[in-house]
């Protein structure tokens, strides 16, 4: 059980990587802050919301491209072996599906939120939670066949691991939210 946690963790670390670019981007190439749906509306509400931008967009695959060269690069190495699930020789294309899927997740979860009327950084749970562990799993389901075991404890771990993270980022005042 613990290989596969860790082989879990191991392969989310692109998604994991994209999910955090455009908290940590977003103080950085401010001219790229456009809204991701150009301020067009759905009937009364934003697509997505003024907050989904091109830079958290970009650098959410740029994230995950650079986890998945990393992986390529620690592949070699003896205490790696057992964790890799894919051949990382494919970085780009992994890196590429993994950060899209968890930035595509995002956005239609956006894209939910802004049907229900909820406000842009409010609480949506679970979907706050899954939106791109869920987007991510759905297209690195396009590169290797996983078992049902494998998602369901790769979808755990990384909502586990998201509140921890959550939690911590608002109590060390990174976050004005927990979630």
């Amino acid at each position: 059980m613990a290989s596969l946690i860790l082989q879990a963790c191991y392969f989310m670390l692109p998604a994991y990587f994209a999910n955090m670019a455009p908290v940590i981007m977003r103080k950085v190439f401010v001219s790229w802050a456009v809204p991701l749906d150009f301020r067009k509306k759905l009937g009364a509400e934003d697509i997505f919301g003024s907050h989904k931008t091109v830079r958290g967009f970009l650098f959410a695959i740029i994230f995950g491209l650079a986890a998945a060269f990393i992986q390529n690069l620690l592949s070699g190495l003896p205490a790696m072996q057992g964790l890799a699930i894919v051949d990382y020789a494919q970085w780009p294309l992994i890196g590429f599906l993994l950060g899209f899927g968890a930035i595509a997740g995002d956005l239609i979860k956006s894209f939910f939120k802004r049907r229900f009327h909820v406000a842009p950084g409010s609480s949506f749970i679970p979907w706050d939670q899954l939106d791109f562990v869920l987007g991510a799993l759905l297209m690195g389901s396009l590169i290797t066949d996983y078992s049902l075991k494998f998602f369901v404890t790769a979808v755990l771990i990384s909502v586990a691991g998201l509140i921890l993270v959550n939690h911590a980022a608002y109590f060390l005042k990174i976050r004005g939210e927990r979630w």
